[in-house]
């Protein structure tokens, strides 16, 4: 790592910057770039804050500040730059002029701050000897007359936190220098009264308060003497003498006699350049003079001057409210006059000015510039200059303090020795354009940069002002200590410089071996390197690297990139051990050692195998003989597997780099293994993919038959890699590439198995002392992995081939064992027999699971199942997956019934049916049905809009024969999907006015919902009912699944369930009853009102418990209501009879169950629940024949005419209709004829009358064929008995109806 010079900020509108600054000046500028853009600035004075945030340039009475901001580039990426934000006049009395400039963040007080400045403050000086203070908004703070003169420079000095325990504590503090004086501010004071002037600022700006006055500077005021010019200075801070100086200092000032004082006192140190001498060291006592207390001249009276909108009249503008700051009267401060101090000593060269000085951030070294074109640096705790360098006119300086690099020291040190620092001295010198850097004190130049002839070196050498060592704890603060600005590019530039340049020769090891990691790091990003080249260089590279620590990060460094080929890097890592070899043994590192024994052995196994793997030679592979035992095995299964793979052939989307069969990588087979302390290798699984590619690099070619699998398990078993993990790996690889097993499943299957029995003859794999009364742990390792896994045909056949070679082996261990250990023998056998028969129920299971949806079903992707997914899931796993394959189908409830009976036409239906053989006990038609019933409910209330979902929920419940598991389900449906939805309908009904209720359902979803609720709770009651002639079920599963350990299935749950009671039940059915009815027919009524207040307390409860119910007579004014609201109901059926648009609405199939208003039931279920609601049925009876004749639909009207048991009222309702009719066709009818008028004038005078008082407009269907009429005539005499009063009348309406009928 070397020297850099890094941009992190760009300056926007800079030429519109220095027009501003000098506009209507005489000063020639030329249009061309480099003129236009250079020497203005050197004639500018700039300040830029330690925080890099704020950027000041100014030029005579003019300034411009430019805050930080973001924004993004053409690529998108954030960069910081600097824009103008505020630009005006500075000077406010005549012939001022601007001549120093500084910014000073402040820090914030909040606890949760981090480091970064409050706001920053800049600070001006002016030619008069003022000094003001300004926010970055241009906003004038506070002003002060210190010295009546020139302020020449204005420094600061910040809190550093001590490096070492006996380094003072410096104190903060503004320094002003003035040509023959000099000003110290107290840090604190200046902090508190910058707050407080901007505190009063803005409340000013926001309320307009009253002046509070900030509390006073405290500064010291020192007259330099002895010196006849000063042009700079530097604030070294407070020193101690130690005893030997004291004494020293004692005898040259004092003599042979002088006394000296018991302590050492503390000096405060100043050191000026200028001429006569040309640098002066001043020390000033602390506690000989007291501080001062200046008298604070705020910019703020009762009302804001013209700064603080100067904003706001745009940056461009000139200040054109100078007139107005003329009107404020500013009285003149008293100046304090200064305390003389005396030079105490100085470097005398009556020829040479200074013109600088910059002093280091350790306080020991400065940097002075004089106008020969020196650079001197001075110690100044001895007071002499010990370095000068030349060339360097107009040179300007900074300093870079740098920290060693934690990762550089060496790890046996303790993390409590406090990092070393570096200092460096930055030198641009401008005549020649070039930027150096020096290492102190007497080290070489570590970097130089053309940079240009007109940049600004830009050093501030402090940091934020207000902090102490409390408040700095934890505190990260990022700050640029040099900066370059470049006005020819706009841009900000910082020197970066690592520690290691500053170590000498003797202790450089570890930086030359930095630069060799470097250098090693840029070859191999070299693209278009030749291999061998790019070889011999790393190779040279890595072995001139002496840090054992370095060389490893260099060894993995190269292990890690992907473009070297895999000859180049075990001839690298060859040559390396070699030479490790040839060291010491002293001097070796054991970890760097065995890193590249177990590397270049890793190398050798990815070359052997990568070589096996392409050669096509396979002449001396041991071909085995057919496989006994499993062709039965095989071709039973093999119309499933067929059937399975046709559905599981859909082509998938993955990655390129994710695919099984990509080429593997040297590096990644590097980092998938790793070497233990004993020298064994170990797998890493990282990720999925990777995992497939490292087990397809090892075993995919002896799967396809390419490569012999004896070589590949002798490579791997002189590897000394565990066989458990192999295994693993080998059965991972299989079972991921299912697909290209089952295109030749008989080859692969004989490959397997000859690689099952070589890693089970390998060591560690089946132990010798393996107790033949116990399980095996290496195959039942191969188990887990087949029950784990969702590839169900590759398990399968795995399970077939292990099964072989587990019972080959364990039969060869028989031999040798006596003969009684041999039922022994058969426990790890029928742990295979079990595996067998559960991959197969499963692969059945998943083929049927993948059969796709119709089209229009509600699809999905296809489930996926493993042994280890259905025992987790309980006894009712299996049944679980099959009713979720119903709902993906869609299937109703008479078709699934349709397929259990064995009635199958299509594919998938027989599929299902295999399944349920395979599975009689968990798919029994009670259990099936009970848990599609419960998967449709379950969707239904996902998206409670379809309510198909929940008609085909109910549909299946139908069909459960058992009432116990009914009931339950009923009951469970009820309690955790309905009964919250219901409760929220009725309310909305109702309309109650303390309850807000969304049902989350339209009026069609919610009249299917409350059909569907009457159901169910019919089937509820009906269930209830026959619970106590039949006894429960007893539930089972399948032998082999008996060790499902999981949630209970429905069916146990539906049987745990409690009884319910009846009444509240029907209680329930009877309201739900009348929300379908009031929705159905869009009648406006208010349910909950037609029950009395114990009916309405019972509503929602649960439905097993005891609630008071309504009982005995009801209150006549409720009945009415509930009479009323009842022939409604009838009249609006009646109506539906006879209505085009429901009738076509209604056409086609009945899908939903309560088959619409046109249902033929309504009758019966009005006259049902009238008998509910205690309202006489004949009435309803009555009101129905008349609204049937009044329909015109007179053969239905006769039909329920036969059930009314009072006939005298009906005989005399239906008497009005007739004259309705008759009076239509005699006096309504516009095609009356002459015979009926004849007719008419012949009838009775009664008669007439009594027709022409008649309103045929009631009729909905007036226009009746006469014969009907006549018929209804006859019914109303035979009902009426001869004394009643209208008899004669009805006597007179069949002779005009017979008249009428005989002139047709």
């Amino acid at each position: 790592m070397s020297c850099g010079l890094l941009e992190f900020c760009r300056l926007q509108e800079l030429k519109t910057v220095r027009d501003y600054l000098f506009h209507g000046q005489t000063e020639p500028v030329e249009n061309n770039q480099t003129e236009l853009s250079g020497p203005w600035l050197q004639n500018c004075t700039v300040s830029l804050s330690p925080c890099s945030d704020l950027l000041v340039v100014a030029h005579e009475q003019k300034a411009v500040f430019l805050s930080a901001k973001w924004r993004t580039d053409g690529g998108g990426r954030e960069e910081m730059t600097l824009a103008v934000s505020w630009s005006g006049i500075l000077s406010t009395e005549e012939g001022e002029r601007v001549s120093s400039t500084i910014c000073i963040p402040l820090a914030s007080q909040k606890r949760s701050s981090t480091g970064r400045p409050d706001w920053t403050c800049v600070v001006v000086g002016f030619t008069s000897g003022h000094v003001r203070f300004y926010t970055e908004n241009g906003v004038l703070l506070l002003a002060q007359l210190l010295h009546e003169d020139q302020v020449l420079r204005l420094k600061c000095r910040t809190y550093e936190i001590p490096r070492h325990p006996g380094v003072t504590e410096q104190h903060e503090e503004l320094s002003i220098l003035y040509p023959a004086a000099l000003v110290t501010i107290d840090g604190f004071s200046l902090f508190q009264s910058l707050r407080a002037c901007r505190n009063q600022v803005a409340r000013a700006a926001a309320v307009g308060s009253d002046v509070i006055q900030p509390p006073p500077l405290a500064y010291k005021k020192w007259a330099l003497q002895d010196m006849d010019a000063i042009v700079d200075h530097c604030s070294v801070g407070v020193m101690t003498l130690n005893v030997f100086d004291q004494m020293k200092n004692a005898s040259i000032l004092g003599g042979f006699n002088a006394s000296v004082k018991g302590s050492p006192p503390a000096m405060s140190q100043y050191v000026t350049v200028g001429g006569g001498p040309y640098t002066g060291f001043y020390y000033a006592v602390e506690g000989s003079t007291q501080p001062l207390l200046s008298h604070v001249a705020l910019a703020v009276a009762s009302k804001l001057t013209s700064a603080l909108f100067s904003a706001a009249s745009g940056w461009l503008g000139w200040n054109k409210h100078k007139n107005e700051d003329e009107t404020v009267q500013k009285h003149k401060p008293k100046v304090e006059p200064a305390t003389p101090l005396g030079i105490r000593f100085g470097l005398p060269d009556s020829r040479r000015h200074g013109e600088s000085i910059c002093l280091s951030p350790c306080n020991t070294l400065a940097g002075v510039t004089d106008d020969f074109g020196r650079v001197t640096l001075l110690d100044l705790n001895r007071g002499i200059a010990i370095r000068m360098w030349k060339g360097y006119r107009d040179a300007q300086l900074g300093w870079l303090h740098v920290p060693e690099e934690q990762v550089s020291r060496e790890s046996s040190l303790s993390t409590s020795v406090p990092r070393r620092h570096a200092l460096f001295l930055v030198i641009y010198a401008p005549r020649r354009g070039i930027l150096e850097i020096w290492a102190m004190q007497y080290g070489p130049r570590v970097g130089a940069f053309n940079v240009g002839k007109h940049c600004r070196l830009l050093y501030a050498g402090y940091r934020l002002l207000g902090v102490n060592s409390v408040t700095s704890q934890g505190w990260k603060i990022h700050i640029h200590q040099v900066c370059l600005l470049d006005p020819v590019t706009g841009t900000l530039r910082t020197v970066n410089v690592p520690f290691h340049l500053a170590l000498s020769d003797k202790k450089s090891e570890g930086a030359k071996d930095m630069h060799l990691f470097k250098k090693l790091t840029t070859i191999l990003k070299s693209r278009d390197m030749e291999p061998d080249i790019l070889e011999s260089e790393a190779k040279d590279v890595l072995l001139d690297i002496k840090q054992s620590s370095i060389q490893k990060q260099a060894l993995e460094s190269l292990l890690s990139n992907k473009s070297i080929p895999v000859l180049c890097l075990t001839n690298i890592t060859c040559a390396l051990l070699s030479a490790l070899q040839q060291q010491d043994a002293d001097q070796v590192d054991p970890v760097l050692m065995q890193l590249c024994s177990s590397r270049l052995k890793l190398l050798q196994l990815y070359t052997d195998i990568h070589h096996m793997n392409s050669s096509a030679d396979s002449e001396d592979r041991n071909e085995l003989d057919s496989l006994d035992g499993t062709e039965g095995d095989l071709a039973r299964v093999s119309p499933t597997l067929q059937r399975y793979t046709k559905l599981n052939s859909r082509p998938s989307v993955s990655f390129v780099q994710d695919a099984p069969d990509a080429p593997l990588p040297a590096q990644t087979f590097l980092s998938q293994i790793e070497c233990t302390e004993d020298g064994q290798l170990k797998l890493i699984h990282h990720s999925e993919p990777e995992w497939n590619q490292l087990g397809s690099f090892i075993f995919w070619g002896c799967l396809c038959g390419k490569s012999p699998p004896h070589k590949i398990c002798d490579k791997l078993q002189q590897a000394a890699i565990g066989p458990t993990q192999l295994l693993s790996l080998l059965l991972s690889v299989w079972l991921q590439r299912e697909k290209e097993v089952l295109q030749t499943p008989t080859e692969c299957l004989r490959n397997l198995h000859e690689l099952l029995v070589l890693l089970s003859n390998m060591d560690g794999a089946i132990e010798e002392s393996w107790d033949p009364q116990s399980v095996s742990p290496w195959w039942q390792q191969c188990r887990n992995i087949l029950v784990q896994s969702h590839n169900s045909a590759a398990a399968l056949l795995a399970a077939f081939v292990a099964h072989r070679a587990a019972r080959a082996s364990i039969t060869n261990r028989a031999d040798s064992k006596l003969q009684s250990e041999w039922e022994a023998v058969s426990l790890e056998l029928e742990h295979w027999v079990v595996c067998v028969r559960q991959l197969e129920d499963v692969l059945v299971l998943q083929t049927l699971l993948l059969v796709p949806p119709t089209v229009g079903a509600a699809g999905g992707p296809a489930a996926l199942c493993s042994i280890k997914t259905l025992l987790e899931g309980g006894s009712g796993g299996i049944t679980d997956n099959v009713s979720k394959w119903v709902f993906r189908h869609n299937l109703a409830s008479e078709q699934l019934k349709e397929i259990l009976q064995e009635s199958k036409d299509k594919d998938e239906e027989e599929v299902l049916m295999t399944v349920c053989k395979r599975f009689p006990h968990s798919l029994s038609p009670n259990l099936l049905f009970a848990h599609c019933c419960w998967e449709f409910v379950v969707q239904w209330n996902k998206d409670p809009e379809e309510g198909a979902h929940l008609c085909r929920a109910v549909e299946h419940l139908k069909l459960v024969s058992s009432p116990h598991i009914q009931l339950g389900i009923c009951t469970m449906m009820w309690s955790t999907f309905i009964v919250k939805r219901f409760s929220a309908a009725a309310f909305l009904i109702e309309k109650h006015p303390k309850i807000a209720c969304d049902v989350g359902m339209g009026d069609k979803a919610m009249t299917s919902f409350l059909g569907c609720c009457v159901q169910l709770l019919q089937v509820l009651m009906e269930a209830d009912s026959a619970v106590a002639e039949v006894p429960p079920p007893e539930l089972s599963v399948e032998e082999v699944w008996c060790g499902a350990e999981g949630p209970a299935s429905i069916a146990e749950l539906a049987l745990d369930q409690k009884g319910v009671h009846y009444p509240l039940v029907q209680h329930h059915c009877l309201l739900a009853s009348l929300l379908h009815a009031a929705l159905t027919f869009s009648l406006k009524v208010k349910p909950l009102s037609l029950f009395d207040s114990k009916g309405k307390n019972a509503f929602f409860r649960d439905l097993t418990t005891i609630q008071l119910l309504p009982s005995g007579d009801t209150d006549p004014g409720l009945v009415l209501l509930r009479q009323e609201f009842l022939l409604r109901v009838l009249t609006a059926w009646v109506q539906c009879m006879d209505d085009p648009s429901v009738s076509a609405s209604s056409a086609g199939p009945r899908m939903l169950p309560s088959n619409g208003p046109q249902a033929v039931w309504w009758p019966s279920l009005c006259l049902e629940l009238g008998g509910l609601l205690q309202v006489t049925p004949d009435i309803l009876r009555r009101h129905l024949v008349c609204q049937l004749y009044n329909q015109g639909l007179d053969p239905h009207a006769e039909e329920v005419m036969l059930q009314v048991e009072d006939k005298d009222v009906l005989g005399s309702q239906l008497l009005m209709i007739t004259g309705q009719r008759l009076s239509y066709s005699l006096l309504h009818n516009q095609d009356q004829t002459q015979p009926a008028m004849e007719i008419l004038a012949r009838l009775p005078p009664t008669l007439c009358t009594w027709l022409k008082a008649m309103d045929p407009s009631e009729l909905r269907c007036p226009l009746v064929p006469l014969f009907q009429t006549s018929r209804l005539v006859g019914h109303v005499i035979e009902m009426l008995p001869e004394n009643h009063a209208q008899y004669s009348l009805a006597l007179h309406l069949l002779e005009a109806v017979d008249a009428l009928t005989t002139e047709d």
